[in-house]
């Protein structure tokens, strides 16, 4: 049964026929060509989706880094003002060790 303002299908082996199935032919190559894309696009957004969590754990691993390498300086600059004053000393019982063995010749 068909619908009312529904069009019968034209008779086999006429243009009318030929031309409709050109149609679906032409039809069914786009909904393909659609298809792939839409496969391809879904692969592209798979493919952003790992490259922004790759950049996320990058953009992490630099935060954590920047932190660690923040506390080095402060353990570097403490390591300094110690070594300054032991460095002043050095310098200091070395004067003496020379006066020393001057005085000692002189005895």
């Amino acid at each position: 049964t068909m619908m009312p303002g529904e069009a019968p299908p034209p008779p086999a082996g006429t243009a009318a026929a030929a031309a409709v199935c050109a149609n679906c032919g032409v039809l069914q190559q786009n909904i393909n060509e659609y298809v792939a894309t839409l496969i391809a696009l879904k692969q592209k957004i798979i493919d952003g989706d790992r490259l922004l969590t790759e950049y996320q754990q990058k953009c992490t691993d630099i935060l954590y880094f920047s932190v660690k390498i923040s506390a080095l300086r402060c353990q570097v600059e403490q390591m300094l003002q110690k070594i300054l004053p032991l460095e002043k000393c050095q310098e200091e019982l070395g004067s003496l060790k020379a006066e020393l063995e001057e005085k000692k010749v002189c005895l």
